[in-house]
């Protein structure tokens, strides 16, 4: 992302050179990180999925049509060891070929579409109330970190973060229903003078 050049450069009188400022994260191109599936966590067929699907908005409330949404989160059981295979590549062509839509692994990275767009289907997560989603976006110099919570899911009255929040802040973390096993969650870059921009994590 950022590089820092050395303050002083061998062989050169010049020194205190400035650190090379931080470059934005996207926007990112269909061939780069997307990859076959990416978006089902759950394979195929599995009983008990949940999808939650939303978009990803700017400032002024429009849609960020090439923005990369991961999901991470422990399985339904709450281990989080995860299962390989996301990521499988064919051994000849080194082409990336997704999942072998068998092993869970907890991880899901989708690109938004046109509209901004971004969905994912997977299982409910075991140990927590929550899916962890890192968004990545044009304008961004790092990515962001934030949760989604199931609206439905036990244990909300004892998350410490929700706690620790307002109520229209907290608002902005929790899923909206919109069918059995359908969870709507958008996701709000900046406040748009009408919406809370959505509530995002410092990791030191």
């Amino acid at each position: 992302m950022s590089a820092v050049i050395p303050a002083t450069v061998p062989g050169s009188s010049s020194e205190g050179f400035p650190p090379t400022p931080s470059q934005t994260v996207g926007p990112f191109y269909g061939y780069a990180l997307p990859f076959p599936g990416g978006g089902d966590i759950a394979p195929p067929g599995r009983p008990g999925t949940v999808v939650l699907h939303g978009h990803v908005l700017d400032g002024a409330g429009e849609p960020v049509p090439d923005a990369l949404v991961e999901v991470w989160q422990p399985a339904p059981d709450g281990s989080r060891r995860g299962a390989p295979g996301s990521l499988r590549r064919d051994p000849v062509t080194g082409a990336v070929i997704g999942r072998h839509a068998v092993a869970f692994t907890g991880f899901g990275r989708v690109a938004t579409d046109a509209d901004g767009h971004y969905t994912v289907t997977t299982l409910p997560p075991g140990g927590a109330p929550y899916l962890a989603i890192v968004v990545f976006a044009r304008g961004l110099t790092h990515h962001l970190h934030t949760r989604a919570y199931l609206h439905d899911a036990a244990g909300l009255d004892r998350d410490g973060l929700l706690a620790g929040l307002p109520e229209e802040r907290r608002a902005t973390l929790l899923t909206t229903p919109e069918d059995t096993g359908i969870h709507r969650f958008d996701i709000r870059l900046q406040d748009d003078g009408v919406h809370e921009e959505t509530v995002f994590l410092d990791f030191g």
